[in-house]
């Protein structure tokens, strides 16, 4: 069996066979790029309020590309004596939709320790789900499904395996529209300086000191930022442009590391949610 050439684009998994040092600089490197084309996308979905669908496309693809940053950013908080161990992993969610519209979602969130994280994040992982009043209807995982929705033009089947054309629509909304959180929050770490190699240098070496597994709390997290800050500001690397506003972005929307938070999908039998419907169905009209 002839030998796949790894050539071309998709190569991330390349970032598992550097040295610490080459590594660090090499996403030193890709940072700024990725955090360009998130910010592309966002402001070209700004221009499109007369076509909804198209401007939530934009901002999807906007969430997703500095989804990226924050797991290249989990590479770089993971503890060195720990990370060797995990990179696979981590580099393997750079690729994943799944995966970065879980960090994109989580970075809207307040989460006071790893394991209440682990457990907000569950739903988020299953492969199919309940909605209705009474979990009448079985659907695929929203989140992907939101995604895949938007973008394509398909046809998709309900349970009772009726075929019918999907029409990709988005919806207009009536307050406007803001930033998405996870663009947020790299608009605030390229403004604090984070995206050097000195930034990062500053980051691996200080988030480095605790590895997040369980009972580590968003005060933990809050303590490290401070002290990344404060180092970062210390070494003259923030922006002129950096504003009170971008540390409180930081402090408010920069994920717990997630390099120990299983993000896999979560398979979900027929069977299982049958039986979820049924326990549902009674519970709003009574036993039997």
């Amino acid at each position: 069996m002839a030998k796949k050439l790894q050539i071309g684009q998709r190569q991330a998994s390349r970032i598992c066979q550097m040295s610490a040092a080459d590594r660090l600089a090499f996403i030193a490197e890709g940072l700024p790029i990725i955090h360009a084309s998130a910010k592309g996308f966002w402001s070209a979905s700004l221009e499109l309020n007369a076509m909804p669908r198209e401007a939530e496309v934009l901002e999807g693809f906007a969430k997703e590309e500095a989804a990226k940053i924050l797991i290249l950013l989990d590479v770089v908080r993971c503890p060195e004596k720990r990370v060797a161990g995990k990179l696979s992993m981590l580099i393997g969610r750079f690729y994943g939709h799944l995966e970065r519209l879980i960090y994109a979602q989580v970075a809207e969130w307040w989460s006071e320790d790893i394991a209440r994280l682990r457990k907000a994040v569950e739903p988020l992982r299953t492969t199919h789900d309940l909605e209705g009043s009474m979990g009448e209807f079985i659907v695929p995982n929203s989140t992907l499904y939101q995604r895949e929705s938007k973008l394509y033009a398909d046809v998709e089947a309900y349970e009772d395996g009726t075929p019918l054309w999907n029409a990709p629509a988005g919806h207009q909304n009536p307050f406007g529209r803001r930033m998405p959180a996870v663009v947020a929050v790299i608009e605030a770490m390229a403004a604090c300086g984070m995206f050097t190699l000195a930034g990062l240098q500053a980051s691996s070496q200080v988030w480095g000191e605790l590895e997040f597994t369980e009972r580590e709390t968003l005060w933990d997290a809050e303590r490290l930022t401070r002290e990344l800050l404060e180092r970062l500001i210390a070494e003259g690397l923030p922006q002129e442009s950096a504003t009170q506003d971008h540390v409180d972005t930081l402090y408010r929307h920069w994920p717990l590391p997630m390099y120990n938070v299983d993000l896999s999908p979560v398979p979900v039998t027929l069977d299982a949610l049958k039986a979820e419907q049924d326990r549902l169905y009674w519970a709003e009209v009574g036993d039997p």
